[in-house]
């Protein structure tokens, strides 16, 4: 079995965010929060983006080939990444709207 760095890592913490995610998109859900569309879709595409890397990860664990495991596993790390600076936008924008009330 390839051994990977990261995908543990990237499995794991990118399983967890994707509750976070799902929190906040529960949680705007039942406030009934209407101006807060576009965070919703923002949310909803990091947890698609949190989601596929989960994926990619699991799948660079399961691979036997180690040029394909490092490949699937900077995939995922890419995913994983741009899912963060999506994260840190959403908790901007909130902590920004809510600042304000």
């Amino acid at each position: 079995m390839a051994n990977t760095k990261t995908s543990q890592h990237i499995l794991s913490t990118s399983a967890n965010l994707l509750g976070f995610c799902l929190f906040i998109l529960t949680s705007l859900h039942l406030s009934d929060i209407n101006e807060n569309n576009l965070i919703d879709e923002f949310t909803a595409l990091v947890a698609l983006m949190l989601t596929i890397s989960s994926a990619f990860s699991f799948i660079s664990i399961r691979t036997e080939k180690d040029t394909r495991a490092e490949r699937l596993e900077r995939i995922a790390d890419y995913f994983f990444l741009f899912s963060l600076i999506g994260i840190f936008g959403i908790v901007t924008f909130l902590t920004i709207h809510y600042w304000h009330k």
